[in-house]
């Protein structure tokens, strides 16, 4: 079946938020003027129609209304038809900064709460003109605004603009392209370089750089000695917030992006620092940080008097049901009632919640530098595709009984270079994921959901275990078993993976920690199985978890589900007084053969089955007591169909070359096995 390649991260959309507090303050403006029944039918039209107010109040509380208007995604195809992004785009360059502001906000707000046709569909309309018109006067005023509130403003503004520019690089290839041709990075380069006085600002930057250098080729060329010295720079910086750990984090995942651009005299000493930059961040141990951060709010707040939570009241309104409720609506909005599963909320939250938003940014850290663990982890093929892969199962191949060796081969380590497995390891990045696998403590977790604000942050926890399980299958997938530890240690992660699966009451139903904690599952039995190292889960076990992956809708699962078997099998049938359990794997793989209603999962099956009974005694009594030989005959012609009729179209090329080589195997095994019943 060739290599199962593990799963590359694309930049996950931590995005932001809020109305600007002023706004939030006025928020029920727009109600009070247009009166309840008007908005519900639809302001669009007067909404765009104050725009042109020459009243600066008007205009800027106008852009509010719509930032709140486009969170109802019913509202959007009716503001696009009245040229709404044509309309705002020019508020951008407004004579006010307040309107500039909420102009940006609510096409900020357009572009994370529409889809990805509503992104092109913006750039289509020219919002990069005058948003990159925008971002150039901002960054012409940092140093030279003449008051230093004036300066605060301007980089506030620039904040909105550049998470507006992230969105929409994030979502439209047209957005990326005028990004790349237009010379935005020495723009987003300026704001990241504020790090020292707007970490903020710096972030927002630093999340646009990670977005817009994953395989962008054509940026990546100007990658100059500027660039990458302020990257190094954010890198090197030391300052101890949890806002500058996240900081550092996506400066580090930039710089693997743009790692072809290094000079190759610094390559080493730059992968050497960016290893040093995850491995920090994940030595912090959230499970105690966020405890700690929630008493000092409670802390503070004792000390506060009533008065100081007004601002926070006005202006975070929405934080709380955002933090409640971020994993149920789209990604990326602005003072929103939902957002996305990997949202960053930190600027939604007022500045009455620095200890959340500390919390947040740590669980953002320490989420994103797994993501970059598995990227690096994972081979330069572009391919992210499990069967993507260049299928070993050719003639070539082709063993003694006339079988492919590769099915064996389910996962042969990838190639990672000597220098990033050195660095890794000498950063002991393998037992760090371990550990962060069994995240997060029950202690965090309590505290998280005993506060209305607190309580999202449970989702987060739940999901960088399951980055860590996924960070641990990319980890065995690339290295060999020394430099996992060699038996003791890759025993004490199976021992550990099989407590978390198999120690609760009931098997995992959870569809992101299954996909992750099963793969993470299979890696490990494939290393272990290819050194002869015994592991300590049962077959039972293993069925019972395949069972379980069977129901689930993941496609992915359910192929690692059915590889595990295989991987099972094949090491029992090469042990005595194993043909009993042989005959529950194998009907279990003729079930998952026959029944499912994908292609690629019905192959792996079949795949697994050669695997299994392809040679050895146990085998043999095994095949014969299931029936196999008339099973797979009886499927040969089933399968074969399936492919004629289903797999153009459907299935990639590449998918369909691997079936094609297991309908070929499929007629060879069973002639294998009809030679077997002859004996």
């Amino acid at each position: 079946m060739g290599k199962s390649k593990s799963t590359r991260f694309k930049r996950p959309q931590f995005s932001s938020v809020g109305l600007p507090v002023r706004a939030a303050r006025e928020a029920d403006w727009d109600e009070q003027e247009l009166g309840e029944d008007e908005e519900d039918s639809c302001p669009a039209a007067e909404l765009l129609e104050k725009l042109q107010s020459p009243s600066a109040d008007v205009r800027e509380l106008a852009c509010a209304s719509i930032s709140r208007v486009v969170q109802q995604s019913q509202t959007i195809p009716g503001l696009l038809q009245r040229d709404a992004v044509r309309r705002l785009g020019p508020m951008m360059l407004d004579g006010s900064l307040a309107v500039r502001e909420t102009a940006a906000g609510a096409l900020r707000n357009l572009s994370a709460c529409g889809n990805h046709e509503v992104c092109e569909d913006m750039v289509k309309h020219d919002v990069m003109t005058p948003l990159t018109a925008l971002l150039r006067e901002c960054c012409s005023g940092f140093d030279g605004a003449a008051v230093s509130d004036q300066s605060s403003n301007v980089e506030v503004v620039a904040n909105e603009a550049m998470n507006l520019l992230w969105n929409l690089c994030e979502n439209s290839s047209q957005a990326l392209s005028v990004f790349n041709k237009s010379g935005l990075l020495d723009v987003v380069v300026q704001c990241l370089e504020r790090h020292p006085h707007n970490v903020e600002l710096a972030t927002s930057a630093a999340q646009c750089l990670h977005t817009v250098t994953e395989d962008n080729p054509e940026l990546l060329c100007s990658m100059n000695a500027a660039v990458l010295g302020a990257l190094e720079n954010v890198l090197l910086s030391s300052q101890p917030a949890m806002a500058h750990t996240l900081l550092r984090t996506l400066a580090a995942g930039t710089l693997w992006n743009s790692k072809g651009s290094l000079p190759a005299a610094r390559q080493a000493q730059t992968l050497n620092a960016v290893v040093a930059a995850l491995s920090q961040c994940l030595d912090l141990d959230a499970g105690l940080l966020i405890p700690e951060l929630r008493e000092a709010e409670e802390v503070r707040q004792r000390k506060s008097p009533p008065a100081a939570d007004v601002e926070e009241q006005a202006a975070g309104g929405f934080a709380e049901e955002e933090m409640d409720e971020e994993e149920e609506a789209p990604k990326n909005k602005r003072n929103g009632k939902a957002a996305a599963s990997d949202n960053d909320l930190s600027d939604l939250l007022p500045r009455g919640k620095e200890e959340l938003r500390e919390a947040v940014a740590l669980l953002t850290a320490q989420q994103t530098s797994l993501e970059i663990i598995v990227n690096m982890c994972c081979s330069d093929d572009p391919s992210d595709d499990e069967w993507d892969e260049e299928s070993s199962s050719d003639e070539s191949d082709m063993g003694p009984d006339g079988l492919c060796d590769g099915v064996s081969n389910l996962m042969s380590p990838l190639c990672l270079s000597a220098e990033v497995q050195g660095s890794l390891i000498n950063h002991n990045i393998p037992e760090k994921v371990l550990k962060k696998t069994d995240f997060p403590r029950q202690e965090a977790v309590q505290v998280c959901r005993q506060n209305p604000s607190w309580k999202g942050l449970t989702k987060r926890m739940h999901r960088i275990q399951s980055r860590a399980l996924t960070c641990l299958h990319s980890i065995c997938s690339a290295m060999d078993a020394e430099a996992l530890g060699g038996a003791a240690g890759l025993q004490q992660a199976a021992q550990h993976l099989s407590s978390m699966v198999f120690g609760a009451a009931e098997m995992p139903k959870d569809e992101e920690f299954l996909e992750a904690v099963i793969s993470a599952v299979r890696s490990l039995l494939q290393i272990m199985a290819s050194k002869s190292i015994t592991q300590c889960m049962t077959p039972q076990q293993l069925m019972s978890l395949s069972e379980a992956a069977s129901c689930c809708d993941v496609i992915s699962v359910r192929v690692n589900a059915v590889a595990i078997l295989g991987i099972t099998g094949s090491t029992l049938a090469k042990e005595k007084g194993t043909a009993e359990t042989l005959q529950m794997i194998g009907n279990a793989l003729l079930q998952v053969a026959t029944k499912d209603a994908d292609l690629v999962v019905n192959g792996e099956a079949l795949d697994a089955l050669f695997d299994v009974f392809a040679d050895g005694e146990e085998a043999e009594t095994a095949a014969k007591n299931i029936n196999l030989l008339p099973a797979l005959k009886a499927l040969q012609p089933v399968f074969k169909a399936k492919i004629r009729k289903e797999g153009r179209g459907k299935y990639s090329i590449q998918q369909l070359c691997v079936l094609d080589n297991i309908k070929g195997n499929l007629r060879r095994f069973i002639g294998y096995l009809e030679k077997v019943v002859k004996k």
